[in-house]
């Protein structure tokens, strides 16, 4: 069944990788991936893949530029190795808030980035809870674009919180779509958070729309945790509301900046994300919960490479 398969790994997450391969039983791909005195990235595959279905997993966050430039020299080297299939899994797409001209003079990042994965050789892509879900018509190949909420309101069902105690939090009007999704799941009812950008780095957060929330659970939900100052600062907003308990809930932790002392000072109840970015051990808060998406991402990589549904996963 698996004969003609191979998953390989680059640097920028190899702890889900393992796992990855564990789920599905077969061994990482023998592939040495280092750096030359200058700084550049240097690939070598050790094993043969002629004709193989190539699946590489590197997800795009810090330090971007040089995880996606692996990504790329990972997949001309399969294309040069005459691979049958090449699928590039990218857990956490960066670059991904670039998806639009929202000034003058400004590119859309988002799409050069697709271009240039597939302009390398992939023949498709399967990524985890784009920024935005347009980015996968970025792309001129087939893209698998699998969701956490699931993963994220299965552990959040498990804290068995009373229907009338809880309210689902939007951290912005951006995010109610995911939002209506999570409460769908669990339940209870819906508030949103008004936020206003006043620069690339700073938001500000100030009224509530919905609610009441007084002596309640909030769970804010967002796709990621960056510096974390859009969800702290809804946390703030929630708690002046007079939340009972706070838990935040995000996809990607790719905690960058001040994100990590942000999260320390907020005090919330427990933060709960996904493996699709590594955490080092320094930035591992205690209330930090961290869940595997590798069963989910080992599925999505099994039913591809069987050409099976993969909308099955999120049906």
């Amino acid at each position: 069944m698996y004969e003609h398969l191979t998953v390989l790994s680059g640097r920028a997450n190899r702890e889900l990788s393992g796992e990855i391969a564990a789920f599905l039983g077969i061994p990482l791909g023998h592939v040495d991936v280092g750096s030359f005195p200058d700084g550049e990235t240097s690939v070598k595959l050790n094993q043969n893949i002629r004709g193989c279905d190539v699946f590489i997993i590197q997800p795009t966050c810090p330090p971007v530029n040089d995880n996606l430039f692996e990504l790329l020299v990972l997949i001309d080297a399969c294309r040069r190795a005459s691979a049958a299939r090449i699928t590039a899994v990218i857990p956490y797409f960066g670059y991904a808030r670039q998806d639009r001209k929202d000034s003058g003079r400004v590119p859309i990042t988002a799409k050069l980035v697709a271009n240039l994965i597939v302009e390398a050789g992939a023949h498709r892509v399967l990524t985890m809870d784009l920024h935005a879900a347009q980015i996968q018509g970025f792309f001129d190949v087939p893209v698998d674009h699998l969701y956490a909420a699931p993963i994220l309101d299965r552990h959040f069902a498990s804290l068995a919180i009373p229907q009338d105690e809880l309210v689902v939090i939007s951290p912005d009007e951006g995010s109610i779509k995911r939002t209506l999704q999570h409460q769908e799941n669990l339940g209870g009812s819906l508030a949103i958070v008004d936020k206003r950008r006043a620069s690339a780095l700073e938001t500000r957060q100030a009224n509530l729309i919905g609610g009441p929330i007084e002596g309640k659970t909030a769970l804010i939900f967002d796709d990621m945790i960056t510096t974390a100052g859009s969800i702290c600062g809804a946390v703030d907003v929630v708690r002046a509301h007079g939340a009972r308990r706070i838990f935040l809930g995000a996809t990607h932790a790719v905690f960058c900046g001040p994100a990590v002392d942000r999260l320390e000072k907020a005090n919330v109840d427990g933060i709960v994300v996904t493996n699709s970015c590594p955490v080092p051990d320094a930035d591992r808060l205690p209330n930090l919960r961290r869940i595997s998406i590798a069963d989910l991402l080992g599925e999505a990589i099994r039913r591809v490479h069987r050409n099976e549904s993969v909308s099955y996963l999120f049906d």
